[in-house]
């Protein structure tokens, strides 16, 4: 999730500048409560996951997927799907969803899920280029970042791009590979919730003093 993704709705439409807020546990959170408070869900994503680095392939291909899916939709739309999501795509595991072809028809009865045809459609296809990359899925999203995570440290939420250089190579080369629904917006987004770049704002607790020596 970026933080300036559009036209979903996002952590800093309901924040102000450089916004950095106290909740009730005494953590400041760089999420407005306001948005956090949406969802349970959503402040434990914030606390644990977006910008922490995940070497994880299941794990990676799972935000991908969740990434394609969040197009047109708000954030918190899809993390209060996410188990659903998870459980009809069996956990995301890319051999299992490289083979759901015949499961479409049942996605979109499903709810619980985004019924979107073209993005489910999508995200099987993805498995399917995934295991035809010749390395780990892991390894070939880690390649996009050769000096490792970055932390940026940004002021504000005006600080916080909403694609960059990095991540429109990244769309580029994920697109010439076969890759569906990898924008650069979405590309920047992805490389937040994974990790490659951590953009907690200062004072925020997620991010991380900054070097001295």
């Amino acid at each position: 999730m970026s933080a300036k993704r559009k036209p979903a709705k996002t952590a800093s439409d309901n924040a102000t500048e450089g916004a950095v807020e106290q909740r009730s546990d005494g953590l400041q959170r760089c999420w407005p409560q306001s948005y956090l408070g949406l969802s349970h869900d959503m402040l434990v994503y914030h606390d644990t996951e977006w910008g922490t680095p995940c070497y994880d392939s299941q794990a990676l291909f799972e935000r991908l997927a969740l990434e394609a899916m969040q197009a047109g939709l708000s954030w918190n739309t899809i993390i209060n799907k996410r188990k659903a999501i998870d459980a009809a795509f069996h956990d995301f595991d890319i051999e299992r969803v490289a083979r759901m072809s015949d499961e479409i028809p049942d996605l979109m009865q499903n709810q619980a899920i985004i019924r979107n045809k073209r993005k489910i459609e999508a995200t099987i296809h993805n498995a399917q280029v995934a295991l035809n990359l010749g390395m780990p899925f892991a390894d070939y999203i880690w390649s996009f970042a050769p000096d490792g995570p970055r932390v940026n440290r940004p002021k504000s939420h005006e600080e916080v791009p909403a694609v960059t250089q990095e991540s429109i190579d990244m769309s580029k080369a994920m697109k010439k590979a076969g890759f569906k629904f990898v924008g650069p917006t979405t590309m920047y987004a992805y490389m937040q919730s994974m990790g490659i770049v951590n953009d907690h704002l200062q004072g925020c607790f997620r991010c991380p003093e900054a070097k001295t020596d």
